[in-house]
C-alpha cells in the first residue's frame, strides 16, 4: 500500500497513477475533493484499489487520522510519499508573515506530519519506505520564492536528522529524498502571485510522468538522495563550488525565468489558503516545452566520483611536480 500526499494533481497525481500502473493500491491525500476523487477513479481504472483521504497536511491530527484510515482499510503502509506543497511568488518585502507561515506549515511541516504518521505504523513492524519529494531549491535558493526555498531546505535538514536517528536505532525503515527539477504541473496557474506577469517554471522543464517513474524507483531502491535532471545536478554542484557566482546568476536568470511576458491576470490569490475546486490533473500548460526524460544522479555516487576526480587531480599534480623537480637535478 502506498500513500501519496498532494496526490490529487501535478507530480503527486502522476506518482499515484504510476504506482497504480505497477499494481499498487494507492491512498490519495489532499484538500480538494474533486481532484482526489478523480485521481482515485484514474487509479482504480488500472485494476487496483484507491482510498480518498481529504486532509490538509498542515493539520497533524488530520494526517494521523488519515494514516489510521489506511491501516484500517489495508492493514499496512509500505510506502509513504510526502509530496504536498504550497508556494507564493513575490519579493520578500511584498510577502506577509501569514504567507510565510502557510508555505512553511504545508511544504515543510506537512512533510514532518506525514513522516510522523508513517513512522507510527512503520516502526512497530520495522519495515517501510518514506520518500520526501524535494527540490533543487533545497540546495540552491532563488529569488521570488523565498518561503518555498526555505521550506524545502528545512525538509532536507529534518530528513538528515531522522536518517541518523534511524541508523542509531538499527531501524529497517528506509528514508530517501528526491530533489526535483522544474516540472510541468498546474501549480503555476494556482500559486499565489504578487508578480506582474504570469508564472512559469525555470527551464528546462520535465513532464510529471518522468518524475513519477524516478520516484517509484527511488521507493524501491531507497538511495540516500536522488538528484533528478542535469539542471538539478548543476544547481547543487554549482552552489557547492561557487555560491556567490550563482547568487549573481540567479539574480537575473531566475528572476526573469519565473515569469512569462503575459500579464498576471486571473486568480492571483491562488490555493495557498483554500483548495482548488476543480480537477486540474497532472499536467500544466507547458507540454510543448517539456522533456519526457530526466537523468537521475544518486548523490552518493556523484560525491564519490568527485572525490575520485579530486584524488586523481592531486596525484597528477604531485607526479608533475616530481617530474619537474627531477628534471632540475
Amino acid at each position: 500500500m502506498c500513500v501519496v500526499t498532494g496526490g490529487s494533481a501535478g507530480v503527486g497525481r502522476a506518482i499515484a497513477v504510476h504506482f497504480a500502473q505497477q499494481g499498487w493500491n494507492v491512498a490519495v491525500l489532499a484538500r480538494g475533493r474533486p481532484g482526489v476523487d478523480s485521481a482515485c477513479r484514474e487509479i482504480e481504472a488500472h485494476g487496483v484499489s484507491a482510498l480518498p483521504l481529504i486532509a490538509d497536511v498542515a493539520d497533524a491530527e488530520a494526517v494521523f487520522t488519515a494514516a489510521d484510515a489506511v491501516i484500517e482499510a489495508f492493514g499496512t503502509i509500505d510506502v509513504w510519499i510526502n509530496n504536498a506543497m504550497a508556494t507564493v511568488y513575490g519579493r520578500i518585502r511584498d510577502l506577509s508573515p501569514a504567507e510565510f507561515h502557510r508555505v512553511t506549515e504545508v511544504t515543510y511541516l506537512g512533510q514532518v506530519h506525514g513522516t510522523l504518521a508513517a513512522l507510527r505504523h512503520m516502526q512497530p513492524r520495522n519495515s517501510g519506505t518514506i520518500v520526501q519529494v524535494g527540490s533543487a531549491l533545497a540546495y540552491r535558493s532563488i529569488p521570488l520564492q523565498s518561503a518555498y526555498c526555505a521550506a524545502k531546505a528545512a525538509v532536507r535538514g529534518f530528513t538528515d536528522s531522522l536518517r541518523s536517528e534511524l541508523i542509531h536505532e538499527n531501524s529497517a525503515v528506509r528514508l530517501t529524498m528526491v530533489q526535483l527539477p522544474a516540472v510541468n504541473t498546474p501549480q503555476f496557474d494556482w500559486a499565489r502571485n504578487h508578480l506582474p506577469h504570469r508564472l512559469q517554471p525555470v527551464p528546462p522543464i520535465y513532464q510529471p510522468e518522468t518524475i513519477a517513474t524516478a520516484i517509484f524507483q527511488a521507493a524501491r531502491t531507497a538511495p540516500r538522495e536522488l538528484w533528478l535532471g542535469k539542471s538539478t545536478l548543476q544547481a547543487i554542484l554549482g552552489t557547492m563550488a561557487a555560491p556567490a557566482l550563482l547568487d549573481r546568476m540567479m539574480a537575473t536568470r531566475a528572476w526573469a525565468g519565473q515569469m512569462t511576458p503575459e500579464p498576471a491576470g486571473g486568480n492571483r490569490e491562488g490555493n495557498l489558503f483554500t483548495p482548488v475546486t476543480t480537477d486540474p490533473g497532472a499536467h500544466g500548460r507547458f507540454d510543448s516545452r517539456s522533456r519526457p526524460h530526466a537523468l537521475g544522479f544518486p548523490a552518493g555516487q556523484v560525491r564519490g566520483a568527485l572525490l575520485c576526480l579530486g584524488v586523481l587531480a592531486a596525484l597528477t599534480g604531485l607526479t608533475a611536480a616530481r617530474a619537474i623537480a627531477d628534471s632540475r637535478h
